[in-house]
């Protein structure tokens, strides 16, 4: 994957989510930045996130992100690789340790752009999140990442207690519940 083909992705991309449909425009449009890819452009840049499930799609593995304080996908900035399946992979690898990760489709799974907060050095900007499918062994130990204050496999109808109201994780827990790529 690569520039052009995330852009012929999203071109086709089609949700039934209202509140997912105006990030197609905005993410079309960034494909056309040279920067897009790297965190100099100030005002947002591509991201890339990993929806982990169980092979029986009864659970979703979640980080305790230390940064942000929140339960989250796994996933992390592209810092120039243009090639966002690679990119959130090696993310999900890094900060779960997991072997048996496998991409169950390479299309896109679910878009989000979101708010980052400013941090010390980093002004608040914008993640152009382009979120994949993957399945991992439940039963494989977890090596939690300093990016993670903890990791967890949270059952699909544990999650709304356990991370509170995130339309952006629902929505994804949703399409899996719905999903024909079950098993």
């Amino acid at each position: 994957m690569d520039r052009l083909s995330l852009r012929n992705q999203l071109q086709v991309y089609r949700t039934p989510y209202e509140e997912e449909s105006p990030f197609i425009a905005d993410f079309l449009e960034l494909t056309q930045d040279p920067l897009a890819y790297k965190r100099e452009r100030l005002a947002g840049h591509f991201t890339a996130s990993a929806w982990i499930v169980n092979k029986k799609r009864t659970h979703t593995l979640l980080t305790l992100h230390r940064k942000l304080g929140r339960w989250l996908q796994l996933g992390g900035h592209a810092d120039g690789n243009e090639n966002l399946i690679e990119v959130a992979m090696k993310e999900a690898q890094e900060e779960s340790g997991l072997q048996s990760l496998r991409l169950v489709d390479s299309t896109i799974f679910d878009l989000d752009k979101h708010i980052i907060p400013e941090r010390p050095h980093v002004p608040e900007h914008f993640h152009f999140d382009v979120r994949y499918l993957l399945e991992a062994d439940i039963q494989e130990p977890l090596q939690i990442s300093e990016e993670s204050i903890s990791l967890a496999w949270i059952a699909f109808d544990s999650v709304v207690d356990m991370i509170g109201y995130n339309p952006s994780i629902l929505r994804m827990l949703e399409k899996t519940s719905k999903s024909e790529i079950l098993l």
